[in-house]
């Protein structure tokens, strides 16, 4: 399936919510990039979302749907292995070893994720899960001696944390554990929302925030027509002076595939209407390409896919488990 020669990325989406333009943009198209050049592992992590409750049919929905997006993507499965994280047992189990053999207490203390999603709530409130996921998050980059992790901004602070595991690990017990790297794409590694250019997109905001996938091409438009926009009226690339129309500007380029400034030239004298009119439009191609791509895709064919990523991954994910074992001497 894939050249075993190539270094190894390994990145993966919870299956949770609308994926959206921000998830497309952030981080899967640049898998779709980097799979000519990578063996790689993307997996559907369902049991990081389950760290806040799911409706269970929903959920198995999600998790379908999930492998569909990556697919409709761009993700092709003769390159790429695509598979669901609770079906190969060895994360959770090196979640633990992990937790008992590398993890502080003050190194998940200081996950900024954490800090934003219990943000409001009593302590006894959060789930452990919801504190301790970051050491799954590891396990599963450690597992198939991962290279290198292609994720959004927000993500590099957990990729740190797994080179903090596996280096104290291997530190403690023996050279065990692959040190990975992170890959953040320059532009476009973190997009914001529309109703608000300080927050990035969400899933779990309000549906003004985000274009899902899903969207219709009316819903598209009148979300991108009624986004937050800033003073004046140019339409110039300032994070720092204008946030709002950058992070449109940075859609419109990853989308169009145009640089930003002949983006800001073709709008030289122009609206802000104008200019999302235009938006709107290349939002729209986009979907359209995705929507046909995505409904074409059936169950059968995902769950086949996706049963046999896992297996030809899962004798990897049993060698990494072992040998930690055999270092804490426990086999």
């Amino acid at each position: 399936m894939t050249n075993s020669k190539k270094q190894t990325i390994f990145s993966g989406v919870q299956p949770t919510g609308n994926l959206h333009l921000g998830n497309y943009l952030g981080a899967i198209s640049q898998w779709v990039e980097l799979q000519d050049q990578y063996r790689s592992i993307f997996c559907i992590v369902d049991y990081h979302a389950i760290t806040v409750r799911q409706e269970p049919q929903l959920f198995s929905r999600q998790i379908l749907d999930t492998a569909k997006f990556y697919l409709a993507s761009g993700i092709n499965p003769k390159q790429s292995i695509i598979f669901q994280q609770s079906t190969i047992k060895e994360h959770t189990e090196l979640a633990w070893i992990l937790n008992c053999a590398s993890a502080r207490m003050s190194d998940l203390a200081k996950m900024t994720q954490f800090k934003d999603k219990a943000s409001g709530k009593h302590d006894s409130n959060v789930s452990v899960g919801l504190f301790d996921y970051p050491v799954l998050m590891a396990s599963d980059i450690l597992l198939y001696d991962t290279d290198a992790v292609p994720v959004g901004e927000d993500q590099k602070q957990h990729v740190e944390l797994a080179r903090d595991l596996a280096k104290r690990f291997n530190h403690d017990f023996g050279e065990t554990f692959k040190i990975p790297e992170v890959i953040i794409r320059k532009e476009g590694a973190r997009i914001m929302g529309l109703d608000n250019p300080k927050n990035k997109m969400s899933k779990s905001a309000s549906p003004a925030n985000y274009i899902a996938l899903t969207d219709s091409h009316e819903v598209a438009t009148k979300k991108i027509m009624r986004a937050v926009t800033d003073n004046g009226t140019d339409i110039i690339y300032d994070k720092d002076q204008k946030p709002a129309i950058a992070n449109l500007l940075t859609i419109y380029s990853l989308l169009a595939k145009e640089p930003i400034k002949r983006i800001e030239q073709k709008y030289a004298g122009l609206g802000y209407g104008d200019f999302k009119r235009g938006l709107a439009e290349q939002v729209c191609l986009f979907l359209t390409d995705f929507q046909k791509k995505f409904e074409t895709i059936s169950d059968k064919e995902v769950k086949a896919i996706i049963s046999a990523g896992a297996e030809s991954i899962r004798p990897m994910a049993v060698a990494t488990v072992n040998r930690a074992k055999k270092q804490l001497g426990i086999n």
